[in-house]
This record gives C-alpha cells, sequence and structure tokens, in this order.
C-alpha cells in the first residue's frame, strides 16, 4: 500500500500520473463503491458516482492540503456526491417507494429471511433526515470513528453522536413498528 505523500507525489508528476492514479484507484475503489452503493442501492447510479469522484479527485487533487488523509478527503468527496444525487432524485424515489407498496409487493416478515430483514432495516434507512441517514451509513455500515466523520462532513463529534443516537432511535421505532423487533441496532463504543 503506497503512502498518501508518495501517491500524491506521483498523480502530480507527469510522466507518472497515470501509475500513480491507477494505484489511487485500486486502493480505494472498493470501500468507496461500497460506501456510495449503501447510500443510493442502485448499482449502476454507485458506478457512475464513483466515476464523478475520481474525476472530480483528479482535478482537484492540487487543492488537496494535507489537513486529513488522502482517503478521508475522497471520501468527503463521495459522500457530497452521493448526497447530491440522493438530492436530485428524491422525488423520483418517493414514486418508486409507493409503487413498490402499490404493486402489493412486501417484504417479507420471516425472522430468517437475511435479505428481507436487509431491506426492512434500509427502508427505515431511508426514512430518515438526510443528516441523520449520512451519519448513521458511515457509522454503522462503514464503522468510521466519530474523528474520521468530523473530517468528512465538518460536523462536531457531539453533534454526530447526537445525529447517530437519533437515527438509531428512529429506525428501532420503526422496526418495531413494523413487527421487527428481532433486530437490534447495537454497536460502537464512543471513539
Amino acid at each position: 500500500m503506497v503512502d498518501d505523500k508518495t501517491m500524491i507525489a506521483l498523480i502530480k508528476e507527469p510522466s507518472k500520473s497515470r501509475e500513480g492514479f491507477r494505484l489511487l484507484v485500486s486502493q480505494s475503489k472498493e470501500k468507496l463503491y461500497w460506501h456510495i452503493r449503501k447510500m443510493v442501492k442502485n448499482h449502476d447510479d454507485a458506478d457512475d458516482i464513483l466515476q464523478n469522484v475520481y474525476v472530480k479527485v483528479f482535478k482537484n487533487i492540487g487543492d488537496f492540503k494535507g489537513e486529513s488523509s488522502l482517503f478521508t478527503w475522497m471520501f468527503r468527496i463521495a459522500n457530497n456526491e452521493s448526497l447530491n444525487f440522493l438530492k436530485a432524485t428524491k422525488n423520483k424515489e418517493k414514486v418508486q417507494l409507493e409503487e413498490f407498496h402499490y404493486n402489493g409487493v412486501t417484504v417479507s416478515q420471516s425472522h430468517f429471511d437475511e435479505e428481507a430483514t436487509y431491506q426492512n432495516l434500509m427502508l427505515a434507512v431511508d426514512k430518515l433526515p438526510e443528516k441523520q441517514k449520512e451519519v448513521f451509513m458511515m457509522r454503522y455500515f462503514e464503522e468510521l470513528t466519530y474523528k474520521d466523520m468530523e473530517g468528512i462532513t465538518g460536523t462536531s463529534q457531539g453533534a454526530l453522536k447526537a445525529s447517530f443516537h437519533l437515527a438509531v432511535q428512529k429506525i428501532t421505532q420503526n422496526l418495531i413498528k413494523n413487527n421487527e423487533k428481532w433486530i437490534t441496532i447495537k454497536r460502537y463504543k464512543t471513539n
């Protein structure tokens, strides 16, 4: 694994920029993709957003100040691109969810159906306000520390902890309301 300083030097060196950028993509692609995918749900959308992220990274690498790790900086770009996408498609998603329920397609309540459990959890997450959703996704699925999340979002650790706590309460209430009592949202020390 190449460190940030070496990676940036490779990318900024005209004769080695392709090699440096190829290394950067290979080291970060999977984590960034799955973060984006968990936010936008769709593979094609996640792929498009990931491409946009790398275009922005390549164009703006000269602006990277090194105040955080290179990955944290890229994660912030991926997070912002995902949120922008979600805002742009918010009304469309609402219609699709209504059609999903309207067509009589329901998620099984089987205690043994992991896919149904995941879908119910994601439906509950989708009902959260954007900031709580963002914090929950980073903390619960990406297992980021509050310090890393602070660097990505620019929000204080105290506010992030409060958002995560509220998100967990709302998700739990939603799951209980839908008879998903056996799902528990528990995780993490406060670091």
